[in-house]
This record gives structure tokens, sequence and C-alpha cells, in this order.
């Protein structure tokens, strides 16, 4: 049987291991009082852990390890911070362990159940995108459903670094804020990060200047964008767009990003930076006051109509500057609004609520969640197949977190799912 040391950590923390016959390595009966504090950085595995050995009681640390020989390997005997360790315990006691003075410090072996062991495995070693898929139903709804809650708060903390890095950036600017991350969002991935770099090297001031003019707009994105830089075609709209970037760089002092950041290979045409940079300065120049309206007074049916942006007539034709293709209307797509809405907006909208210790604004984020349809991607549909259907985005957000954060990275042991299910 093969586990790495989290395994044995949460088996400790949890207590789901043999305590009736719980003995140190010179046959001192041991009774567990308090596994501790589970520490996730350097030092001892658990701090403040109280154990009773025979019939003193002892305060201190424990250290963790599949065999106690790891103590030696992981270089614990010449480090003072583990001298307040009152206990190891292992799988495989193969080695006499000593604080840096010389003296021994007791070691255990725990005895694992076996049901535990092989449920262990079954969920590490499965092939399936979900480990329990064959087995979650089985799970009280009760305890589900408290876990997805912690998931998308945990979804939510992640969005809150990404805004409080972009915040510390524009100087505490919350529409500036807003404007760089929905710019980033109008990367869907592949893009971000050039979409991030391209907001940040103009700021919304500046566009605001010209927002009843949205063919100046298209010239200062797309010049900064690193798209104008080079003569590459004699189209009447790249030529104007040039000349009117180069008069507005003059003007503001831009300095535009390289080209060759953006991406285009392996993607829909449809989702070409060129389509999407068009597409953001339709909506900068249609929405005025986006920041109050989102955090103010709008609903969930204006949202999506501020965010249903279209590329200019330029690009009915054009998926690349100078080379035609069948006439299509480029909008940015109903699923991809929303996906805007509940990827951005929302956490947005949550995480100002935080900031400013505002609940109403808070649980307005999530009313906009519960309003939402579930994402509609592999992920959602994998769920779906085993029975789980989100009724609303506020679930499909937490699948995903969940799906992505623990699922795909076999965190069954740290999942209240997984370990209802070992447990069982």
């Amino acid at each position: 049987m093969k586990f790495d040391e989290r395994f044995l950590q949460y088996v400790w923390k949890f207590q789901l291991f043999d305590q009736t016959n719980f003995f140190d390595d010179k046959g001192r009966k041991i009774t567990l009082i308090d596994s501790g504090i589970h520490n996730h950085d350097s030092g001892p595995d658990f701090f403040n852990a109280k154990v009773k050995i025979d019939d003193t009681v002892w305060a201190g640390n424990v250290e963790i390890h599949v065999n106690s020989s790891d103590w030696k390997k992981h270089a614990h005997t010449r480090d003072k911070s583990y001298d307040n360790v009152i206990l190891q315990v292992v799988y495989n006691n193969d080695y006499d362990v000593v604080r840096t003075n010389g003296f021994e410090i007791p070691t255990a072996e725990i005895k694992i159940n076996d049901k535990l062991l092989f449920e262990y495995e079954s969920l590490i070693h499965s092939h399936e995108p979900i480990a329990c898929a064959a087995s979650i139903l089985n799970v009280d709804n009760f305890i589900i459903n408290s876990w997805l809650s912690s998931v998308l708060f945990e979804r939510m903390q992640a969005k809150t670094e990404q805004i409080n890095h972009i915040l510390e950036h524009s100087k505490n600017d919350w529409e500036e804020t807003l404007y760089i991350f929905t710019a980033r969002a109008f990367g869907f991935k592949v893009n971000a990060e050039p979409f991030e770099m391209l907001a940040k090297s103009i700021s919304q001031k500046i566009l605001s200047k010209h927002k009843g003019n949205r063919f100046q707009i298209e010239a200062l994105l797309f010049g900064q964008a690193g798209f104008l830089e080079k003569n590459i075609c004699q189209d009447e709209y790249f030529q104007n767009l040039r000349k009117e970037y180069y008069f507005l760089q003059s003007k503001y002092s831009l300095k535009p990003l390289d080209e060759h950041l953006w991406k285009f290979l392996r993607m829909r045409p449809q989702n070409f930076p060129t389509i999407r940079i068009s597409q953001f300065a339709h909506l900068i120049s249609k929405s005025s006051h986006l920041f109050s309206k989102i955090v103010e007074n709008v609903d969930i049916d204006e949202l999506k109509k501020i965010f249903d942006a279209e590329a200019s007539d330029y690009w009915s034709n054009h998926y690349t500057f100078g080379s035609e293709s069948p006439t299509m209307l480029k909008t940015i797509g109903k699923e991809a609004v929303e996906n805007l809405i509940i990827n951005t907006v929302i956490p947005f909208l949550f995480i100002y609520g935080k900031h400013k210790d505002n609940d109403a604004i808070k649980d307005k984020a999530l009313n906009f969640l519960e309003q939402m349809k579930p994402e509609n991607n592999s992920i959602i549909r994998n769920w779906q197949n085993i029975g789980f259907n989100p009724p609303n985005a506020l679930f499909s957000q937490a699948l995903i977190h969940l799906t992505n954060e623990y699922c795909s990275k076999k965190r069954c042991i740290e999942c209240r799912i997984g370990l209802k299910l070992m447990k069982q």
C-alpha cells in the first residue's frame, strides 16, 4: 500500500486510526486528547497537541512521517524548531529519532483500518474526472451543500487576490480596477495577460474622454496593443486607425505593447484578439458610469445588455487586418456575456462589498449568481452525467472550483466529501 505523508496527517487530524492499541516505541500506552492545529507551513505538522503517555499528559507539537527514518531524511535532527516535538507519529517505525540535544523523542505507529486504506487508494488512483463519481450520491446532501458553500467562498477568495493586485496597481481606484479586470476577462484565458497589460498601458480616464467616439477608442486600443506599428495593409480603416492613433499617442505620451504578445494559434477566429479588442472598444464607448451601475442599481438583465458588445463594421468581413473573410456579424455571444458576468462582474461586486464591509452588496452578488443559469462546459457536463444538476451559477461555480482545485489535484483527503466517503 503506497500513500504519502499528507494522508497520515489527515488520519491523525480526524483521528481515523485504532486508538485502543496505540503505544509508543517503548510500549507505553498513548491516549490522544487533542490532535492539535494542523500547520501547513514549515515546522512540525501539528501545533499545541495534547497526549497522555502512560500517566503523564504532554502538550506540544507532533510530527507525522510515513517512516520514522524520514526524520533524518528531512534533516530534523539538526533543526531546533523540532526540539519541542512531543511525539512522532508514523506508519512504519524504522529509526530512533532524537532532538538536537540527543534526547530521544517517543515514536508511535498508527494502525489504519483496511477499508479506509482501500477507499483512499480507490479515490487517489481513479482515472475518472470525478474520483468519487460512483459513490458521491450516497453522501448526505447537507454535507455536500455545506462543502460547496465553503468551496464557493474559496473561489471568491482566489478572485480577491487577483483584484487586490489590480487595485494596488490602480492606487485603490475601483473604477480603474473594474476596467482592468474586465479587460482581462475579454482575453478569455488565452489572451488574459496581454489584455490586462493593454488596459494598464492606457487608463480608462483617457478612454473616457473619447466615449462619444468609438473609432478613436478603437484607434487607442489597437495602437496600444501594437497592431498599428507596422504598415501591414492599405485598407482605409487600418490607415485611418493608424493616423488617428499616432495623433493620440503623441497627445497622451503613450507607449504601445509588442504585437507578439497576442496569441492567435489554435483559436477559433471568433476569439481572435483583434475581434475581442473591437468588442471591448464597443463596451467602453457605450458604458458610461459602469462602476456605479454595477454597485448601485443595475439588475441582471441590464448587465447582459451592457456587455452585449459587437465588433465594428470592418470586422464583419475580417478577422485580421487586411485579410477578408465571409461576412458575419461578430457579437460577443450570449454564453460569453453570461460567463463574463459570472466570472468578472459578480466576483468584483462581491469583493467590493467585502472591502467596504457591506453585506448588502455581497448578498446582491450572490443573488445575481442565483439568477444566472449554470455554465455549460465540460466540467459541469461531467457532474450532470453522475446525477448532479446545478440549478444556477451559484452551484456551478462551486463545482468548477471543486473540480479544478480538489478533484483534478487528487486532494480527496482535504475534501469533506472525500473524507466522508473514506470514513463511512
